[in-house]
């Protein structure tokens, strides 16, 4: 989430009236949650044991829960609750807009709407593009030319779509995103701030849920096809060229790189790289990074081939222990 304009530290230190530590005209540039930071963001950390993380990131500036020694080029802004602070301060700079907001879009030539489609606020959608019935658009949101929006899609605020992009019936682009902190008496919630971007010769089945970043941008890579039934989490990145089966499931901050491929029902953990041109057999399960151009199975993915070799050999058991069973019987008479 970038800032429209640099923000000082003290400025920021009075908008959430807590301490602030270092310079008091050091500037912050973007607001981001600490797996995708970039030099000049802010962002929270509230468990000590992570502090060497946040402090060692590219973040400038950290949301945190102790005063203690400034790193060196770098701010700090010191709150009981840097989750709640994180929270304010990204609602201070993008308001959570009302859901029931209609506006008129800015049209290309021959663009195509159902008037049972609904829109919101500084919208624009480019030529050829056709909108289906049932469709919801929210505000802030830029559709590109050539698209197909089926039916019953919905759009969230702040998402954009590239050129020749086809989205199928009942899937929602831009769902808020998972993630939310323990308290003593339920959990909180993470305002969701990012945005999906979809570049260009996407396909998205049906029934497809993507959501969007929590302050980063989670991302389609162009000519990427997805099937019907497929969960991506916030903040992941998904290649150019990938192709995902149907009831795939990608937790958040995950990085697909180029040209993977991922059949039916494989899971994906949290927060790890899937390299370039690496294909998963179906209900594979993806627990830490995996190499690309390779092929892997099992439900702790593990090399295809060897993966089958294990299943063969388990098959003979049976014969096996017959055969040792005999050898021993003979060995007695």
């Amino acid at each position: 989430m970038k800032l429209k304009s640099p923000l000082k530290l003290k400025d920021a230190a009075e908008i959430l009236t807590c301490e602030y530590l270092g310079n008091p005209d050091h500037l912050i540039t973007g607001i981001n949650e600490i797996h995708r930071v970039e030099v000049g963001d802010l962002t929270f950390v509230d468990v000590e044991k992570y502090y060497d993380k946040a402090l060692g990131s590219l973040a400038s500036t950290v949301l945190i829960n102790k005063a203690i020694e400034v790193p060196k080029g770098k701010g700090l802004l010191v709150t009981e609750d840097p989750f709640s602070a994180y929270n304010k301060l990204t609602e201070h700079f993008q308001p959570t807009p009302s859901n029931i907001v209609i506006g008129n879009p800015q049209l290309g030539t021959n663009v195509s709407i159902s008037p049972k489609a609904v829109v919101g606020e500084n919208v624009s959608i480019g030529e050829g593009s056709e909108i289906g019935h049932g469709v919801v658009v929210g505000s802030n949101v830029k559709i590109g030319k050539h698209c197909c929006i089926h039916a019953n899609v919905s759009i969230y605020d702040h998402s954009e779509i590239g050129d020749f992009v086809t989205i199928n019936a009942g899937t929602v682009i831009g769902s808020e995103a998972f993630y939310f902190k323990n308290r003593p008496v339920g959990r909180d919630k993470m305002l969701t701030k990012g945005r999906v971007v979809i570049e260009d010769h996407v396909d998205i089945g049906a029934n497809c849920t993507i959501d969007r970043g929590v302050s980063a941008d989670t991302t389609i890579g162009k000519w990427t096809k997805i099937d019907n039934l497929v969960q991506v989490g916030h903040d992941t990145i998904i290649g150019e060229k990938c192709l995902i089966a149907s009831q795939v499931g990608i937790a958040g901050v995950v990085t697909l790189e180029d040209e993977v491929v991922l059949w039916g029902q494989v899971g994906v953990n949290k927060d790890l790289t899937i390299g370039k041109g690496a294909q998963l057999y179906g209900k594979t399960g993806v627990m830490s990074d995996l190499e690309g151009g390779k092929t892997y199975l099992g439900m702790i993915a593990d090399d295809a081939r060897q993966k089958l070799r294990e299943v063969a050999a388990i098959k003979k058991l049976p014969e096996l222990i017959r055969k040792w069973e005999k050898f021993f019987k003979n060995r007695e008479d």
